[in-house]
């Protein structure tokens, strides 16, 4: 076989690993080293990249970012942010119809803006606002499915990890992507808090209802709110007024979040321990599967699929809106059966060159930070999607008393938000990109 067509059935052959459970960086990782050794029939240049290829990818500086911002995730945790946040979205909006199931939306929103894990998110608020749902009787199915979609606010809301990795993977500017996911995830939490307004009219006995709090315990709660308010205009206010890049950004998060968490009596040693292990073990995790799609990657280059694809769909002369949704519509299938990050790493190396190659009306950066925000919406959208969502799996098991299949069918609702919020920015984007264009 030509080294093209070996690059062409690496691919299915990479997802058979994946379907047999095999661990997806090690998957992507023997993919590329098998590839190496078929394409030059010998182990020296496998052997020689996997030196340099560990190397490259680790001594990324940009890379520092992820352990930051996961650790920032844990000490708003310990510190009782989580909370807070559902305690004051909850006093203006637990009255209202499905009103506490906008308030954990709200309440996701405002987390995703101190945690960059949507997985993170989703176990936090779920712990945090399950009970509250419980107790007013929401139903179980309703409750889980909320839970599980304001959970993947925590990817969009800037900062998020996905981002990071996606504007290492495309050379494009941190900053510039964080400011472009604000409108959209904004968006995102409009168009949720909708669906449970239109969701509750349809069955008016999936929510109870919750008596309406004194101001004086609005304004009380709201208060409470002001750590995360800081740490978050500290790091998005320092990245943007220049005082420091987004990885001493990070670094800075990280540190406020300690010290309000010790400040409230939520640091102690042993947490500290657990919180510095919990960070070093998920970054490990990335960073292997990292490392895994960096080494895929470079046997793809060499192989020049993503060239040749590229090459391939400009010649055909389909119009770029067709071949965006056709990219879009494979996103949102794979997406039910692996994890954002992996997707991520697996499939912009392939398409991203597919996308820049195609005239859209705007610069190459533009379209780049649209595509970005887009794939990483799409990605999202399967973390809810039936059958394989992992925020369902996270949320339903803090549930014993719902059923899998209860909370499938109410997510339907929200995951038909995401779609509708999709077309919205794939047929407006400057809705996107207003804030970054010149």
């Amino acid at each position: 076989m030509t080294p093209l067509e070996i690059g062409a059935w690496s691919f299915p052959a990479l997802l058979v690993l994946i379907f047999l459970r095999v661990p997806i960086g090690l998957a992507m990782f023997s993919t590329g080293f098998v590839g190496l050794y078929l394409v030059t029939g010998s182990t020296n240049l496998a052997l020689a990249r996997l030196k340099s290829e560990s190397f490259t990818t680790f001594s990324n500086y940009s890379l520092s970012i992820v352990p930051m911002f996961l650790l920032m995730g844990y000490f708003a945790t310990v510190g009782g942010m989580s909370q807070a946040l559902f305690k004051a979205a909850e006093g203006f909006l637990g009255h209202r119809r499905g009103g506490v199931a906008m308030a954990a939306v709200g309440a996701c929103a405002g987390f995703g803006a101190i945690c960059g894990s949507s997985l993170a998110t989703a176990a936090t608020m779920g712990r945090t606002a399950l009970p509250e749902l419980r107790r007013y009787g929401y139903s179980g199915g309703f409750s889980t499915a909320t839970l599980a979609a304001g959970g993947t606010l925590g990817i969009l809301i800037p900062p998020s990890v996905i981002l990071v990795i996606y504007a290492i993977l495309t050379e494009q500017n941190i900053a510039k992507l964080f400011l472009a996911a604000l409108a959209p995830g904004l968006l995102a939490a409009a168009g949720y808090m909708l669906t449970i307004s239109i969701y509750v009219r349809l069955y008016p006995n999936a929510a109870g209802t919750k008596p309406v709090v004194p101001w004086a315990q609005r304004f009380d709660a709201l208060w409470r709110v002001w750590p995360v308010l800081m740490v978050f205009l500290t790091v998005v206010g320092g990245i943007y007024g220049g005082i420091f890049t987004p990885t001493e950004g990070a670094a800075v998060g990280a540190m406020g979040t300690a010290l309000i968490a010790l400040a409230k009596g939520g640091l102690s040693s042993r947490v500290l321990t657990e919180g510095l292990l919990s960070t070093a073990k998920t970054t490990g995790f990335i960073f292997f599967i990292v490392l895994g799609a960096a080494f895929y990657n470079g046997f793809l280059a060499l192989t020049r699929v993503p060239q040749e694809l590229s090459a391939f769909v400009v010649e055909q002369g389909f119009a770029p809106m067709v071949v965006l949704c056709l990219i879009l519509v494979f996103y949102l299938i794979f997406g039910c059966l692996m994890d954002s990050l992996s997707m991520i790493l697996l499939t912009v190396p392939i398409f991203f060159p597919v996308i820049t190659a195609l005239d859209f009306g705007m610069t190459t950066e533009h379209v780049a930070i649209w595509f970005g925000i887009l794939v990483l919406i799409v990605v999202e959208v399967g973390l809810i999607t039936p059958p394989v969502g992992m925020n369902l799996f996270i949320i339903n098991a803090m549930d014993k008393t719902t059923s899998m299949i209860e909370t499938y069918k109410s997510v339907l609702f929200f995951v038909a938000s995401d779609i509708v919020r999709v077309i919205i920015l794939v047929a407006f984007p400057g809705i996107t990109l207003f804030l970054i264009a010149p």
